[in-house]
């Protein structure tokens, strides 16, 4: 449904060196650097952009899909690594669907970043 979306950093410096190692196992990657602006995605497009510099920001919550469920364990290990603060360690979530399989960071904004997979494991 959504070709892209994005969001202010306070620090836009940190939010991005923050999103890099995060996304990693994730296998999104940086895929536009602009002095103000970083896009992250697969391949070369930019779905989830940071921008800088404009002095407000608004907390939200973005979840980013996994491959697996290692995947998402890698993110938590990743994004905690960055510096993130821990919102939910990785598990299944039977409150949402059987499959639901998430981890929960606080990013450097307070952002809630979560990193999910809905498939059952195989």
């Amino acid at each position: 449904m959504l070709d892209h979306i994005g969001f202010d950093v306070k620090d836009f410096g940190k939010s991005k060196a923050f999103y890099e190692k995060a996304l990693k196992p994730l296998e999104y990657k940086l895929t536009a650097n602009y002095e103000n602006a970083a896009g992250f995605g697969k391949g070369e497009k930019s779905s989830f952009w940071l921008v800088g510099g404009r002095g407000q920001t608004t907390k939200v919550h973005v979840a980013f899909s996994a491959p697996n469920r290692k995947a998402v364990d890698e993110y938590y290990k990743a994004a905690m690594a960055a510096g993130g603060k821990d919102n939910g360690k990785p598990g299944l979530r039977p409150d949402y669907h059987k499959d639901y399989y998430g981890a929960f960071v606080i990013d450097p904004d307070g952002n809630n970043v979560e990193a999910v997979c809905q498939t059952p494991e195989r």
